[in-house]
């Protein structure tokens, strides 16, 4: 039997990690601090990775395979530190955000990355998991280092990719403003296809798990037809979505999945080592038909980490006229 050492596990991805370990019949125990239950099946271990005595109750035995999410290089190469002889082997699931150059489109698993996050440095994002990629690195090959793009999917906490089904969906046979979305793309992966690959595969070294790139035009469309809406879309052009505040991307007062015209390489990312490793990739259709049910069953309205109200989007709208 496989023994599996989940660091974090009752999360949304890390705990979609931990049901999947369990089904491929292995016994998983997660360490996180306990804000949230571990998932049926899986033992759990009181910790905050922040105290120096973190690992201790899990550092004295060995481990098939130890799972890691975290986005802070001090947790990781405290991790690595205590358990990395143990381990047999180590999933370090990154980001794409570790990569420096947006604007080169195709770019694969050798393209630049930022300058690792240093000890008092302010907090980063890719920084620190470029920091941490560096730590896992010196497991060598018992080690993979997942680079996931945007993860959509049931449950997503980001709200990115479900705020356009949430937009259609709460407008009815009302008026949707959306970006100029000329020259713009998509990807995602669906957050159990990720977990399907981390679960699974034998691979090592780094890969990008991403899915296809589709224009966003295209994409906005689906989810537009999936949704039954039946009112129409109106374009806002850059400088106006910006003049008015509408930020790119995500967070408060955005417009998700849309990006600054000169970021190019941003959701345009190779995926090939991915597929060669066997990752698979749902239809997109699915996965937008999956996030439709899920918003419609978690609210429509309801407060968003990405996005906009229809408050604001109504008056957006009214100031376009």
């Amino acid at each position: 039997m496989t023994d599996v050492l989940i660091l974090g596990g009752t999360g949304w991805l890390s705990g979609r990690i931990a049901r999947r370990m369990l089904l491929n019949g292995a016994t998983v125990m997660c360490l996180a601090r306990g804000g949230r239950p571990s998932p049926d099946g899986a033992s759990l271990v009181l910790a905050d990775r922040d105290d120096a005595e973190a690992y201790a109750a899990v550092s004295g035995r060995d481990w098939d395979h130890v799972i890691d999410i975290s986005s802070r290089a001090a947790h990781v190469t405290a991790a690595v530190g205590a358990l990395g002889d143990r381990a047999g082997r180590w999933t370090y699931v990154s980001s794409m955000s570790v990569y420096s150059d947006d604007v080169t489109t195709g770019g694969d698993e050798s393209s630049p990355v930022h300058a690792p996050a240093e000890p008092g440095d302010e907090y980063d994002y890719g920084a620190e998991k470029v920091a941490a990629e560096n730590v896992v690195r010196t497991l060598g090959d018992r080690a993979l280092i997942v680079r996931p793009g945007l993860i959509v999917g049931e449950g997503d906490p980001s709200d990115r990719f479900g705020y356009w089904a949430a937009a259609f969906l709460r407008a009815v046979d009302g008026p949707v403003l959306i970006p100029n979305t000329e020259g713009r793309g998509v990807q995602v992966i669906d957050v159990d296809d990720l977990t399907e690959f981390i679960a699974t595969t034998s691979a090592t070294g780094v890969v990008n798990a991403i899915g296809d790139r589709h224009p966003l035009s295209e994409v906005v469309a689906r989810i537009q037809r999936s949704t039954g809406h039946g009112g129409e879309t109106v374009v806002a052009d850059d400088d106006w979505l910006v003049a008015n505040g509408v930020a790119h991307w995500a967070g408060e007062r955005s417009l998700p999945l849309w990006l600054p015209a000169d970021m190019t390489g941003f959701m345009s990312r190779a995926n090939a080592r991915y597929r060669a490793a066997g990752g698979e990739l749902r239809p997109l259709d699915e996965t937008i038909t999956t996030v439709i049910a899920d918003e419609r069953e978690r609210g429509v309205d309801r407060e968003r980490r990405a996005g906009l109200s229809r408050e604001d989007e109504l008056a957006l709208l009214h100031s376009l006229d």
